[in-house]
């Protein structure tokens, strides 16, 4: 069984990981805005569902991979921590985006809204990276199966993100307008997760390797 604490640090790079920009975040604070909460919840409903894709592949192809290749943890280690090193220069970088900066989209039926919720996140390449390259720093042979822990890891992250993208979906709206009119506490948000991401990728580069 994964220690608390380290379900807990995980849990904190997970809510980081549904914090910063990307395509699930976008679309579906754009489909909120565009077309009410009915169709940003629809949205947020097949964007889970492609989550579990993403959990099931990694926790089949770690197990494999740990298995056959020792060193595999090893790269996927560092390429977890260059990786969050990089999502921190994303957000504070010259002209980041905001997530909250959203697009305009015409409406769509509902089958259509879970449809695109679905492969907007099974093609989203920063859900598929964290899971192949942030994964391997909470998994340890010695508290049991790599696939039960890749599981449980797995249902972590989508209970934060469901939960997080829920409350985005329902209250898109309100929080756009008011980080339009509180510019300085959008740069502030930016900020604190690219700091608290470097910190994460430090963390990572300094833990003593696991034996698989």
């Amino acid at each position: 069984m994964i220690p608390a604490h380290e379900l807990l640090i995980f849990a904190a790079a997970c809510l980081l990981l549904v914090l910063t920009p990307g395509p699930n975040m976008i679309y579906l604070i754009s489909r909120s805005i565009c077309q009410g909460r009915k169709a940003g919840v629809t949205s947020l409903l097949g964007v889970v569902a492609g989550f579990f894709v993403h959990m099931f592949a990694a926790a089949a192809g770690l197990t494999a991979v740990f298995m056959a290749v020792p060193m595999a943890y090893e790269a996927l280690k560092w390429a977890g921590a260059l990786y969050l090193l990089w999502m921190a220069w994303q957000a504070v970088r010259p002209g980041a985006s905001s997530p909250f900066e959203a697009r305009d989209l015409a409406p769509d039926a509902m089958p259509k809204l879970l449809t695109m919720g679905f492969m907007t996140s099974v093609l989203n390449p920063k859900v598929a990276v964290f899971y192949l390259s942030v994964f391997p720093q909470f998994i340890n042979p010695e508290h049991g199966s790599m696939f039960t822990q890749s599981i449980v890891l797995g249902l972590t992250q989508i209970s934060v993100s469901f939960t997080v993208n829920l409350l985005i979906a329902l209250f898109a709206s309100g929080i756009a307008v008011w980080f339009v009119r509180n510019p300085l506490w959008l740069a502030v948000q930016r900020y604190v997760m690219g700091g608290v991401l470097a910190a994460l990728a430090v963390r990572l580069m300094l833990e003593q390797r696991k034996t698989v």
